[in-house]
Protein backbone atom coordinates (compact mmCIF):
# COMPACT_ATOMS: atom_id res chain seq x y z
CA UNK A 1 0.00 0.00 0.00
CA UNK A 2 2.68 2.54 0.76
CA UNK A 3 4.36 1.64 -2.72
CA UNK A 4 1.58 2.36 -4.15
CA UNK A 5 0.93 5.92 -2.27
CA UNK A 6 4.49 6.52 -3.20
CA UNK A 7 4.45 5.66 -6.80
CA UNK A 8 0.79 8.33 -6.99
CA UNK A 9 3.16 10.82 -5.11
CA UNK A 10 5.71 10.74 -7.99
CA UNK A 11 3.02 10.49 -10.82
CA UNK A 12 1.37 13.72 -9.46
CA UNK A 13 4.79 15.41 -8.63
CA UNK A 14 5.56 14.97 -12.85
CA UNK A 15 2.40 15.44 -13.76
CA UNK A 16 2.23 19.27 -11.56
CA UNK A 17 6.05 19.78 -12.99
CA UNK A 18 4.95 18.98 -16.89
CA UNK A 19 1.74 20.77 -16.25
CA UNK A 20 3.23 24.13 -14.92
CA UNK A 21 5.90 24.22 -17.33
CA UNK A 22 4.13 23.34 -20.30
CA UNK A 23 6.61 21.72 -21.93
CA UNK A 24 6.36 18.23 -21.13
CA UNK A 25 4.84 15.31 -23.13
CA UNK A 26 5.69 12.19 -22.32
CA UNK A 27 7.64 9.74 -24.55
CA UNK A 28 4.66 8.38 -26.60
CA UNK A 29 1.91 10.62 -25.46
CA UNK A 30 -0.41 11.81 -28.34
CA UNK A 31 -0.52 15.42 -29.01
CA UNK A 32 -4.15 15.21 -28.08
CA UNK A 33 -3.13 14.45 -24.24
CA UNK A 34 -1.98 18.20 -23.42
CA UNK A 35 -3.11 21.40 -24.66
CA UNK A 36 -1.65 25.24 -24.08
CA UNK A 37 -4.01 27.97 -25.01
CA UNK A 38 -3.78 31.78 -24.47
CA UNK A 39 -7.07 34.02 -23.20
CA UNK A 40 -7.40 37.14 -21.88
CA UNK A 41 -8.34 37.96 -18.23
CA UNK A 42 -11.02 40.61 -18.86
CA UNK A 43 -11.54 43.53 -15.81
CA UNK A 44 -14.51 45.66 -15.42
CA UNK A 45 -16.28 43.45 -12.40
CA UNK A 46 -18.15 41.37 -14.82
CA UNK A 47 -17.89 37.36 -14.44
CA UNK A 48 -16.29 35.78 -17.23
CA UNK A 49 -15.33 32.30 -17.93
CA UNK A 50 -13.25 30.19 -19.81
CA UNK A 51 -12.73 26.69 -20.68
CA UNK A 52 -10.74 23.84 -22.39
CA UNK A 53 -10.39 20.29 -22.77
CA UNK A 54 -9.01 17.01 -23.74
CA UNK A 55 -11.87 14.73 -24.40
CA UNK A 56 -14.67 14.57 -21.97
CA UNK A 57 -12.73 16.24 -19.03
CA UNK A 58 -12.91 20.33 -19.07
CA UNK A 59 -11.11 22.69 -17.12
CA UNK A 60 -13.07 26.01 -16.72
CA UNK A 61 -11.85 29.34 -14.86
CA UNK A 62 -15.01 31.46 -14.03
CA UNK A 63 -13.47 34.87 -12.44
CA UNK A 64 -14.61 38.37 -11.99
CA UNK A 65 -11.41 41.35 -11.84
CA UNK A 66 -11.18 44.83 -11.44
CA UNK A 67 -7.96 47.87 -12.39
CA UNK A 68 -6.13 47.87 -15.65
CA UNK A 69 -6.58 46.05 -19.09
CA UNK A 70 -7.05 42.73 -20.44
CA UNK A 71 -4.15 40.76 -19.45
CA UNK A 72 -2.73 37.35 -21.60
CA UNK A 73 -3.06 34.48 -19.65
CA UNK A 74 -2.25 30.61 -20.54
CA UNK A 75 -4.16 28.00 -19.83
CA UNK A 76 -2.28 24.01 -20.22
CA UNK A 77 -4.78 20.95 -19.66
CA UNK A 78 -3.19 17.36 -19.69
CA UNK A 79 -4.13 13.43 -19.61
CA UNK A 80 -1.93 10.96 -18.59
CA UNK A 81 -1.13 8.30 -20.83
CA UNK A 82 -3.57 6.00 -18.41
CA UNK A 83 -6.17 8.48 -18.28
CA UNK A 84 -5.95 8.56 -14.55
CA UNK A 85 -5.08 11.71 -13.87
CA UNK A 86 -6.41 15.34 -15.39
CA UNK A 87 -4.46 18.30 -14.79
CA UNK A 88 -5.25 22.49 -15.37
CA UNK A 89 -2.90 24.84 -14.57
CA UNK A 90 -3.62 28.27 -15.69
CA UNK A 91 -1.25 31.75 -15.03
CA UNK A 92 -0.03 35.14 -16.17
CA UNK A 93 3.45 34.29 -17.98
CA UNK A 94 4.50 37.76 -17.21
CA UNK A 95 4.89 37.10 -13.55
CA UNK A 96 2.29 38.92 -10.94
CA UNK A 97 -0.93 40.17 -12.01
CA UNK A 98 -1.86 43.81 -11.48
CA UNK A 99 -5.44 43.00 -11.58
CA UNK A 100 -7.48 42.66 -8.58
CA UNK A 101 -9.95 39.46 -8.86
CA UNK A 102 -13.05 39.89 -6.31
CA UNK A 103 -14.07 36.04 -6.99
CA UNK A 104 -12.66 32.72 -8.72
CA UNK A 105 -13.55 29.14 -9.25
CA UNK A 106 -11.33 26.92 -11.32
CA UNK A 107 -13.62 23.28 -12.14
CA UNK A 108 -12.53 20.04 -13.59
CA UNK A 109 -15.38 18.01 -15.35
CA UNK A 110 -15.10 14.35 -14.90
CA UNK A 111 -12.96 14.11 -12.25
CA UNK A 112 -12.00 14.66 -8.33
CA UNK A 113 -9.47 17.08 -6.74
CA UNK A 114 -6.36 15.84 -5.34
CA UNK A 115 -3.84 18.58 -5.47
CA UNK A 116 -4.46 22.26 -6.05
CA UNK A 117 -2.88 25.29 -4.77
CA UNK A 118 -3.02 28.90 -5.66
CA UNK A 119 -0.50 31.72 -6.38
CA UNK A 120 -0.40 35.65 -5.96
CA UNK A 121 3.34 35.79 -8.21
CA UNK A 122 4.25 33.23 -10.82
CA UNK A 123 8.21 32.69 -11.35
CA UNK A 124 9.10 35.33 -13.71
CA UNK A 125 12.32 37.72 -14.34
CA UNK A 126 13.64 35.99 -11.26
CA UNK A 127 10.91 35.61 -8.87
CA UNK A 128 9.69 32.76 -7.37
CA UNK A 129 6.33 31.65 -7.04
CA UNK A 130 4.16 33.02 -4.09
CA UNK A 131 1.57 30.75 -2.97
CA UNK A 132 -2.03 32.27 -1.09
CA UNK A 133 -2.35 31.63 2.11
CA UNK A 134 -4.28 27.89 2.93
CA UNK A 135 -6.96 29.59 3.94
CA UNK A 136 -7.93 32.22 1.10
CA UNK A 137 -9.01 29.32 -1.21
CA UNK A 138 -11.31 26.55 -0.92
CA UNK A 139 -10.41 23.17 -2.55
CA UNK A 140 -13.68 21.41 -2.97
CA UNK A 141 -13.97 17.55 -4.46
CA UNK A 142 -13.82 19.15 -8.39
CA UNK A 143 -13.39 22.92 -7.79
CA UNK A 144 -10.99 25.62 -6.48
CA UNK A 145 -12.67 28.48 -5.25
CA UNK A 146 -11.77 32.00 -3.41
CA UNK A 147 -12.39 31.57 0.70
CA UNK A 148 -14.82 34.94 0.63
CA UNK A 149 -13.86 37.28 3.57
CA UNK A 150 -10.25 36.10 3.39
CA UNK A 151 -8.92 35.87 -0.03
CA UNK A 152 -6.64 39.13 -1.22
CA UNK A 153 -7.58 39.44 -4.45
CA UNK A 154 -4.34 38.69 -5.77
CA UNK A 155 -4.15 35.87 -8.05
CA UNK A 156 -1.20 34.89 -10.93
CA UNK A 157 -1.21 31.42 -10.94
CA UNK A 158 -3.77 27.84 -9.91
CA UNK A 159 -3.05 24.55 -10.44
CA UNK A 160 -5.22 21.59 -10.05
CA UNK A 161 -5.01 18.05 -10.25
CA UNK A 162 -7.73 15.22 -10.55
CA UNK A 163 -7.93 11.97 -10.70
CA UNK A 164 -10.39 10.74 -13.21
CA UNK A 165 -13.56 8.52 -12.98
CA UNK A 166 -11.10 6.15 -14.91
CA UNK A 167 -9.25 5.08 -11.98
CA UNK A 168 -12.64 4.10 -9.75
CA UNK A 169 -13.62 0.27 -9.35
Amino acid sequence: MANQKNLLAVKVTLLLFCTLISVCVPTGASPENTKTVEFNVKPGGMVHTFTEGIREYECTFTYASQGGTNEQWLMSVGLSDDDKLFSCSLWRPQGKSYLFFTQFKAELKGTKIEYANAYSQTAAGGQSDVPLKPEEFIVGESTVTHNEGKFSAQLSKLTAIGRTRHDEL
